[in-house]
Formats: C-alpha cells, structure tokens, sequence
C-alpha cells in the first residue's frame, strides 16, 4: 500500500480590517485566489477588529495603517501586549511606518495598490512563522529586527545576553548596548530556546551562557552571578528552575 500524502496545513483564517469597503472587497478577490488563506471576516475600524480578534480568534489579521479614532499601529500596540496573538500583516498606502511596523513584529508590510504575487510572497511568510512555532525545539526565535534611530537592526538571538522588561516593552543587552523593542517577557519566553535562555524573574530572561553561579544571600533569597560581575536576583517563583540548572 502506498504511503500517505502528508495532510496540508490548515489555511490561515484570515480577519481583513480596512476603513474602506471598496479594499476590502478587493482584498477578498485577492485572498480567494492565494491558497493557504481562508478570510473568516473583516472589520471597519480598529475597535471592531479588536472585538472580532477577541470574538473569532483568528491566525492572520491583514491590517490597514490609518483608520480614524484607532488605527492600525494602536490596535498592533494592543495585540503586542498579549501571550497568544494573531500574525499581522501591514497593507497601506503609506511607506513610513515601516519602521514602527517592524517594531510590533509585523510579518511584513505590503503597499497598496496591493498585487497577488506580492501579498501571496507576505502570506508564506505568515505560514512559515507559524509552522517554525509549531514545530518547537528546532525552530526557536533566531533574530530580532529592532528599530534604531531611522533603521531597523538584526540582532542575532543569540548575541542577546539579557532581557529585562520595562513596562509594554522588554530591552535587549547586546554587549554594552541595549535596544528597546515592543514585546512582553511571557511572550518572547515562548519563542526563545530554553537551550540557550532561562527565565529567573518575571522581568528577566539571561542567556545560561552568561551564569557564571548561584549565591544564597540567606532567607531563601538567591542571586545568579553573571559574566559581567553583575548579579540578578532570582524570583522565587524560579528559584527550582535556577537550582534543575545547577543540578541541584
């Protein structure tokens, strides 16, 4: 008997969100034809994307830039701040918010007039993110695109030698620089090789790497020692996986 045919990924279900009914009726034509994409809704503004990101939970949302009240970069913010988010593609008019875009995590950026090679090239990108989450250990997050003055920088994942959060967003050491970048710790935890990183407070994520030992400071208060000759204190909640790593 022959074997099987590996089953195909299930479509990205799709949300559409533009403030104009004639580009998201185009939109759809677009998407009909793209295979790895099924449009479950669309919304008008930015609040009732959030409504139906809540209500539907979709993979993929295809995002206008400038819609009035709450536009596309506030409802990426919004979405920035959540474990389990959707994937965003950017498809705008304008071309300078790419940086910001960048800065959210988009997957890409796509200028209108929007053409089907061009979203179909943003979709696989969509479908590739989210096959390397799925798979696990052997697809860790391997860079960072960072915005820096008036670029965006590729910072190697593994360059990285601290992470620490400040409020909506978490700053990457690299050496004796750091870059800011519009993420939660919980978030980019999920996405790094426990391998090569360790969570020890819930604003700290170190590379292993770079713990050089454990100190006991008394009263069950514990500290990890670092390369630099800095110390980080470890939460209790991750003293027993500071201690797994040490063996103990």
């Amino acid at each position: 008997m022959p074997d099987k045919a590996p089953a195909s990924p299930a479509p990205l279900r799709t949300l559409i969100v533009d403030d104009e009914p004639l580009a998201i009726e185009r939109m759809r034509v677009i998407c009909g034809g793209l295979a790895g994409i099924e449009v479950i809704a669309h919304a008008l503004d930015g609040a009732a994307a959030l409504q139906e990101i809540e209500t539907s939970s979709p993979d993929l949302v295809l995002l206008d830039m400038t819609m009035p009240e709450l536009d596309g970069l506030s409802v990426a913010r919004a979405l920035a701040r959540r474990d389990q988010a959707p994937a965003v593609i950017f498809v705008t008019a304008h071309d300078n918010f790419a940086v910001e875009a960048f800065d959210l995590d988009a997957v890409d950026y796509v200028l209108k007039p929007v053409t089907a090679e061009r979203l179909e090239r943003a979709v696989a990108r969509a479908v590739a993110r989210r096959g390397s989450r799925a798979a696990g250990g052997g697809n860790w997050l391997s860079e960072f695109w960072v915005p820096h003055r008036s670029e965006l920088l590729r910072i190697a994942a593994g360059d990285v030698d601290r992470i620490d959060a400040e409020r909506d967003y978490v700053r990457l050491h690299v050496g004796d620089r750091s870059y800011l970048l519009l993420q939660t710790v919980s978030g980019l935890e999920a996405r790094l090789d426990p391998d090569r990183f360790i969570r020890l407070h819930r604003s700290t994520i170190l590379r292993r790497d770079r713990i050089t030992g454990l100190r006991h400071d008394g009263l069950g208060v514990w500290s990890a020692e670092l390369a630099d000759g800095s110390t980080v204190r470890i939460g209790r909640t991750y003293l027993a996986r500071a201690k797994a790593m040490a063996g103990r």
